[in-house]
């Protein structure tokens, strides 16, 4: 098992060092790259961004994927802000989209484990119908916006206390604090690892495979769906295709940050290092110019590239 930690810590500090490299090659390409409003901007990106990568991380390390966190962003996003236009308390709103959120996820882990389908198509189909629901009850016009509050979280302008940074920055450097806890030092964790390692030997040890995974999806769910929330924040209009970039992103930023696609290995330190590599990715070729369609296909490139190195490990069960 310390190899295995050894190759993941590794990885972890590879990305940082990657992130550190970008943001060198910004500073000395891009006048301004480096100021504080553009590093406080790319923070709070790579801040949306990593919430939304919560979930991933945790389902591929049980051993699964979900596609559905775009399409549960989308729906918090317009769900959110259609309630609370229509006068709702923005509580209320949060407690509702939470709750379908969950039972969203939950019953992603329940068809995948349940039935044995893979996750890929079951979070895939589901998201599907998550839309197509929001399209129909919204006749394809989603309206209303978020409260001012909110707004003031995630706004690039904001401050907290003499410190300039909203509020959004401190608030998830103690989430990802408590997610690193939870993952390394409770059963929780424990478990989800186990899982993702060596699924019979998990069986052995009576860990419930099914209730692993419908909590697990429902957490990932729950994750995407505060993350579309904080991006109708952040946007001020509710937009049912919010979520679409995150697709490929959310994947891409837990690939990059030594979580192994084959489940069984991984971190949340290292989702937030690739969260903030792909930001700078962003950002920096933005600056130089290029167009999104070629900024798209270069994103494109280096998930092919990390997916060809780190996809083609063997399971950890095969090496046991």
């Amino acid at each position: 098992m310390s190899l295995n930690f050894n190759s993941t810590g590794a990885r972890v500090a590879g990305a940082i060092a990657i992130a550190l490299l970008l943001h060198l090659a910004g500073t000395l390409l891009i006048e301004g790259y480096s100021s504080p409003f553009s590093i406080r901007a790319m923070l709070v990106l790579a801040c949306l961004l990593a919430v939304a990568c919560v979930g991933q991380t945790l389902t591929i390390i049980i051993g699964g994927i979900d596609l559905s966190i775009p399409f549960v962003i989308g729906f918090a996003n317009v769900v959110a802000a259609q309630l609370y236009g229509d006068g709702m308390n923005f509580v209320v709103v949060c407690m509702i989209v939470a709750v379908l959120a969950l039972g969203i996820g939950a019953v992603n882990g329940l068809i995948s484990a349940g039935l044995n389908i893979h996750p890929l198509i079951v979070t895939l189909g589901i998201g599907t119908i998550v839309q197509g629901a929001v399209l129909v009850w919204t006749r394809g016009f989603p309206s209303g916006s978020a409260p001012e509050a909110v707004t003031k979280f995630v706004s690039i302008g904001g401050s907290v206390g003499p410190i300039p940074v909203p509020w959004l920055i401190p608030a998830f450097v103690v989430m990802s604090v408590l997610i690193i806890v939870a993952l390394n030092r409770t059963p929780y964790g424990r478990q989800l690892f186990a899982l993702g390692a060596n699924p019979r030997a998990a069986k052995l040890a009576l860990i419930n495979p099914l209730r692993m995974w419908m909590i697990t999806f429902a957490l990932s769910a729950l994750f995407a769906a505060i993350a579309g929330v904080l991006l109708l924040g952040f946007t001020g209009s509710a937009y049912g295709d919010v979520g679409q970039p995150y697709l490929f992103q959310t994947i891409a930023a837990v690939v990059i940050g030594g979580t192994a696609l084959v489940g069984g290995r991984g971190s949340y330190l290292g989702t937030v290092a690739g969260a903030v590599v792909l930001t700078e990715i962003n950002t920096l070729l933005i600056g130089l110019g290029l167009q999104p369609s070629l900024v798209q296909a270069a994103l494109g490139l280096v998930i092919i590239l990390l997916v060809s190195l780190y996809g083609r490990e063997r399971h950890v069960s095969t090496t046991i």
